[in-house]
């Protein structure tokens, strides 16, 4: 007796047909979409960015601009960037008269001023001291990256190498060791964190600016230092492994010799 040929339902598979073949057409939109928000995204985070700087600079210099040194009096539109071009010249400028006798005296002066007012004269010396220090051709301080283990034992954080205490801090400290100070960012927001005095031979120091460390930081770790090149080394590793599995296999096996 023949076996009568089984109908497909609608549910069954008919001829010439892939179940892979829309879950594939929609993974490939998928990653389409990924890599184009992969690529289009940091740029348009950074122009956002630089136009948020931009315009923050102008609503604050535009004001101390005569209107009829402003572009737009000229212009049937305004001309963003304007204010930071006169902030940067008078910026240039500024330093330029305190240079010179003139300009150190009238600083001095300033400095005098503020330093006598109670509250004024701590916030203006701090701030200061860390514009002098960030900002200094010769200061080292978050220039040097270390490892410091914190939270706990066995867990290592990030931490910028800043400066040895004053004598009274350093004085304070308990034990002999030779203490400095360390900044240790936050994850994701680099400029939140903690500031602590570590005993020097508990920082490991490590071979990574401070540009590096704040973008593995604000990538919590995704963005690794020097990866291109570990790419790069990795790659012609396979490819030396690649070549000497190829040599092995085209030398003919040695025949066994007979005695």
């Amino acid at each position: 007796m023949n076996n009568p040929t089984p109908t497909l339902g609608p549910g069954d598979l008919q001829p010439g047909h892939s179940p892979d073949a829309p879950r594939g057409f929609v993974a490939r939109l998928r990653n389409y979409f990924l890599t184009g928000l992969i690529v289009a995204g940091p740029i348009a985070i950074t122009f956002y960015l630089t136009w948020w700087f931009v315009t923050w600079v102008d609503g604050i210099v535009r004001p101390f601009v005569p209107v009829a040194y402003r572009p737009e009096t000229y212009l049937p539109f305004g001309l963003p960037g304007s204010g930071l071009v006169v902030a940067v010249f008078a910026l240039t400028f500024l330093g330029f008269l305190t240079a010179n006798l003139i300009g150190r005296s009238l600083v001095e002066l300033g400095e005098a001023i503020l330093g006598r007012m109670p509250v004024v004269r701590a916030i203006y010396r701090g701030l200061k001291q860390v514009f002098e220090t960030l900002f200094s051709s010769t200061g080292s301080s978050f220039r040097r990256v270390g490892l410091v283990e914190f939270p706990s034992p066995g867990m290592w954080s990030i931490v910028l190498i800043s400066q040895p205490p004053n004598l009274e801090v350093a004085t304070r400290l308990p034990g002999k060791e030779e203490f400095i100070s360390v900044f240790l960012p936050c994850a994701p927001n680099p400029t939140t964190g903690f500031f602590f005095y570590v005993p020097k031979s508990k920082i490991i120091e490590v071979e990574m600016n401070a540009e590096e460390a704040a973008t593995l930081i604000m990538s919590a770790g995704v963005v690794q230092p020097n990866g291109d090149a570990q790419k790069k080394v990795n790659a012609l590793a396979e490819m030396a492994n690649a070549a000497r599995v190829a040599t092995a296999s085209q030398i003919p096996p040695t025949p066994a010799k007979v005695d």
